[in-house]
C-alpha cells in the first residue's frame, strides 16, 4: 500500500466521515466494502469515492470492494493517527472547559495533555483530568515534553500575543478556536475553527427553506 503525496483539503475532512463509517461496518461484522456504498453514506460521487481511496493508496478487489480493516488502517496511517498527538491548550473558559472535556479527541489521534491560563486562579485546577498552569509555565514545558501541537480558546484580543508565546516556545501546529485570524510566520501549521462563518451559512440555508415552505405551503 502506497499512499499518494497529493491530496486536497476536502479530501482530507472526508476522511474522518469515511472512518466513522468503517468503524460501524466493523462494528457490525462487515469485512468488506465497495465504493459505491461509501458514496452513499457520506452522500458523496461514487467518483469522489474512488480518487479519494486512491489517495490513501488501499487497493480494492474487482466485484468485491476493499477490506474494512485495511481502509481504516489506511486512513488511521494517512491522518497519523495511528500513534497518538500530544497537545496544550490555552485558555480554560466555558469553551475551553468543554473541549477538555471532550473524550472524542482520542479517536482523531489526539490528547490534551496540560491546560494553561493567564489568570492566577485557574492555575493549580484539574478539569476533567487534565491539570492547569499558569502561561509563564507553557514554554518551560512545551520544551520539556516536546509538544508540538496548540489549541488556542482564549478570548480574541489576546490571540495574537498568546500565539506568539506558542511559536516562541516550539509550537509548530495551532488549532485556532479564536474569530482573530492569526498573523504568523510561514513554517507555522494553522488551523481556524470558523463557528462564525458556519453559522452564517446555517443561518441563510435555514431562511431559505422557511421561504421555501412560506412559498409552498
Amino acid at each position: 500500500m502506497k499512499k499518494s503525496n497529493v491530496y486536497s483539503i476536502p479530501a482530507l475532512k472526508r476522511l474522518p466521515a469515511y472512518l466513522r463509517e468503517l468503524k460501524r461496518l466493523q462494528a457490525e461484522g462487515q469485512l468488506r466494502v465497495a465504493s459505491p456504498a461509501l458514496a452513499r453514506a457520506l452522500h458523496i460521487d461514487t467518483i469522489i469515492a474512488r480518487k479519494d481511496m486512491e489517495m490513501l493508496g488501499v487497493v480494492g478487489s474487482p466485484g468485491v470492494g476493499f477490506r474494512v480493516e485495511e481502509l481504516i488502517d489506511g486512513i488511521e496511517t494517512f491522518l497519523g493517527w495511528k500513534n497518538s498527538s500530544e497537545a496544550f491548550l490555552v485558555g480554560t473558559g466555558d469553551f475551553g472547559r468543554a473541549l477538555l472535556g471532550y473524550s472524542g479527541f482520542a479517536a482523531y489521534g489526539v490528547r490534551i495533555v496540560a491546560a494553561f491560563d493567564p489568570d492566577p486562579v485557574e492555575e493549580g485546577l484539574e478539569i476533567h483530568g487534565v491539570p492547569v498552569f499558569g502561561l509563564s509555565h507553557f514554554a518551560h514545558y512545551t520544551g520539556r515534553l516536546g509538544i508540538h501541537i496548540g489549541i488556542l480558546c482564549v478570548p480574541d484580543d489576546d490571540a495574537q500575543k498568546i500565539a506568539e508565546l506558542m511559536v516562541d516556545s516550539g509550537i509548530l501546529a495551532i488549532w485556532n478556536f479564536t474569530a482573530h485570524t492569526l498573523q504568523l510566520p510561514e513554517h507555522i501549521i494553522r488551523q481556524r475553527v470558523n463557528l462564525g462563518g458556519d453559522l452564517a451559512v446555517l443561518s441563510v440555508k435555514l431562511a431559505e427553506k422557511l421561504r421555501e415552505r412560506k412559498e409552498n405551503p
